[in-house]
């Protein structure tokens, strides 16, 4: 037996169980002052104990075993696991860097003092700060230390058998008893029947069945925090392995999932370019609706994007549809819809009368009714006289226009109610040709001059689809030709989701258990008693108090008693103990086997005269109910008196 095993065996012997009130559970035993300390390295005290050693190298091996145990109990890991959580908390209330640097550069420029004390301290970069991986590595190591020796220990209790019964099952808190005809050895083999067929472990100790059952508790416990280790090595995985990028798509187009194809992409410190899968998809059409009345009017009621998708370099193509919260799952990938807006096409006419460009240009929505901005470049342009020129044009579309002296002109609803299109036109350089990555979206105008009217004032159109706005002196032309609709796409590639979710199932069923599954013991004793009949005990023991152990001990004595009828006795002898029962039994019948020493050798031949006192002739003086044991003195002095 272990240092563990003892320390238990000794805390059961104090409540008079032994062995059979110990390892109900594989949680070690918390050491006291002065006591060792349970665990794998064999029962070293605290380091305070170690202070009169003689070299320090032993102290430090004290001290070193010590945190170890401290890191490796339970109490750590739920500590660990809370801190972890809570340091979650800054990166969903922080812009991280990772997720979005536009968003982070803006919290600095207008956080000036706060956004020093967040960058030193890694806010920016919670996920991969050195505070947050020390507790992500602590905990792993704590749940590590913590289940390996609980779980060797559970295999053991597995690979055991149950207890024997302790001396007096009377002082367990569920028990009852009663005296039956059948014979000790039917009684036992009846209830080890009995325990067996309810699923109970049991075997025959002596004159007891000892009987277990609820081991799925602890194994549910054990179960719970190994999930806990999968998902915690998933989530690893995932951040390290994993790619993230988006695309914007409008009717008609398609995507590759190739880097160039995206408009912004991420991946984790081991990603690899080259393994990206092969697949691709075209966006058919997108369709949306909206409520149009009520308090919620405008809010969206339906997102579709009509796709067909295909995987591999000869894979068949394939027609789906993507949903909010429903993405498509291909090679490994999940693809999300994200946004959507509009784009209007637009041909536009160089001086010549030539198409310098045509094609629809994605427009960004501002708000909830897709009050939308964007810009047109045309970098191959000729003038009137033929030299060549750079044309830009910004540009505000609403999906369903109005105007008002407040706001402006403005989008009233998110559908296509009545499109209108707005731009300024500049002409120049528009900054291309330098090599520097310019946004899409944004129109450099510091090269740039605006067209104006003829009066001298600056240029600008309100054109509904259809309308052509023609630029002054003859530069050329602008024609709205209608609006497509365009979808934003979030494709995620994360090697470790089923792991994860696989661990977060586990723990759930393993919680579960340990919280729904009692571990308890049944105990079942039949003896020979001195009036010849036999004695049947049963009693119960729970890891914990609970209602079911008395009313599932009582739903197993009912099934033994058809083994085990019980018989009538005297009402004294039903309320005594069987152990003093059998005591008292053993004194009469050695009391039997003595001469009769208290009774008198001749019975008086005269009877007393009528006038005699009575306190002269006790003996005349007969009880009314005769003595219980004649062998008592007292009453043998009165009846030879």
């Amino acid at each position: 037996m272990t240092h563990t095993d003892h320390a238990t065996a000794e805390a059961a012997e104090e409540t008079g169980l032994g062995e059979a009130g110990s390892q109900l559970s594989t949680a070690p035993v918390e050491e006291q002052p002065g006591q060792a300390m349970p665990g794998s390295f064999g029962g070293v005290r605290r380091p305070g104990a170690l202070g009169g050693l003689a070299w320090a190298g032993r102290e430090a091996v004290g001290w070193g075993r010590w945190f170890w145990r401290q890191l490796t109990s339970m109490r750590t890991a739920l500590i660990l696991l809370f801190l972890l959580s809570l340091a979650s908390v800054p990166g969903s209330l922080v812009p991280q860097s990772s997720v979005d640097p536009v968003k982070v550069q803006t919290f600095k420029d207008q956080h000036e003092t706060l956004a020093p004390v967040y960058e030193k301290l890694g806010l920016f970069h919670v996920y991969s700060s050195v505070w947050f991986s020390a507790v992500y590595i602590l905990l792993f190591v704590s749940l590590i230390g913590c289940i390996v020796p609980r779980s060797w220990q559970f295999v053991g209790q597995l690979r055991g058998l149950p207890p024997a019964a302790p001396k007096r099952l009377t002082r367990l808190p569920a028990h009852t008893t009663w005296r039956t005809d059948a014979e000790p050895g039917q009684v036992l083999a009846a209830a080890q029947r009995v325990v067996r067929r309810r699923r109970f472990r049991a075997h025959t100790v002596g004159d007891a069945v000892a009987a277990e059952k609820g081991y799925l508790r602890e194994a549910g416990n054990l179960v719970f925090h190994i999930a806990l280790i999968v998902m915690l090595v998933a989530f690893a995985v995932g951040q390290l392995w994993k790619s993230e990028g988006g695309k914007l798509i409008v009717e008609g187009d398609g995507f590759s999932n190739t880097l160039t194809q995206y408009d912004d992409f991420k991946s984790g410190s081991l990603f690899d370019a080259d393994s990206l899968a092969p697949f691709g998809f075209s966006l058919h059409s997108f369709d949306a609706t909206y409520e149009r009345k009520g308090p919620q009017k405008g809010t969206p009621r339906k997102y579709r994007a009509d796709v067909t998708y295909w995987e591999g370099a000869d894979g068949k193509t394939k027609r789906s549809a993507i949903e909010v919260n429903k993405p498509l799952d291909v090679a490994g990938n999940k693809v999300y819809l994200l946004e959507h807006g509009y784009a209007p096409v637009v041909t536009v006419r160089d001086g010549q009368g030539d198409v310098a460009y045509q094609g629809s240009v994605a427009f960004l929505p501002q708000d909830g009714n897709l009050s939308s901005v964007g810009v047109i470049k045309v970098p191959d342009y000729r003038d009137k006289d033929g030299k060549k020129d750079q044309l830009g044009f910004q540009g505000r579309f609403a999906p369903t226009y109005a105007l008002d002296a407040v706001r402006g002109p403005h989008s009233s609803f998110p559908a296509l109610d009545f499109p209108v299109l707005s731009l300024n036109a500049y002409h120049g350089s528009l900054g291309i040709d330098s090599g520097l990555p310019q946004n899409v979206y944004q129109l450099e105008t510091r090269k740039m001059k605006q067209f104006k009217d003829k009066n001298g004032d600056i240029f600008r159109k309100a054109l509904r689809p259809g309308e052509t706005m023609k630029l002054p002196n003859g530069a050329g032309s602008l024609k709205f030709d209608g609006v497509k609709a365009w979808a934003s796409f979030q494709v995620s590639h994360r090697p470790a989701n089923g792991f994860a979710l696989g661990g977060a199932v586990a723990a759930l069923a393993g919680l579960a258990a340990s919280l729904f599954i009692q571990r308890r013991r049944v105990w079942v004793r039949a003896v020979r008693d001195a009036d010849g009949s036999t004695v049947v005990e049963m009693a119960g023991l729970g890891r914990s108090e609970s209602a079911k152990l008395p009313e599932e001990l009582a739903d197993l004595a009912v099934a033994l008693r058809p083994d085990a009828p019980p018989v009538d006795r005297a009402p004294e002898q039903a309320d005594r103990d069987p152990e003093a029962a059998a005591t008292e039994a053993a004194a009469e019948e050695s009391t039997a086997t003595e001469p009769a020493a208290t009774e008198p050798d001749t019975e008086p031949s005269d009877p007393p005269a009528a006038d005699t006192p009575a306190a002269d002739t006790p003996a005349a003086e007969t009880p009314a109910d005769p003595p219980a044991d004649p062998a008592e003195p007292g009453e043998g002095e009165g009846a030879r008196a």
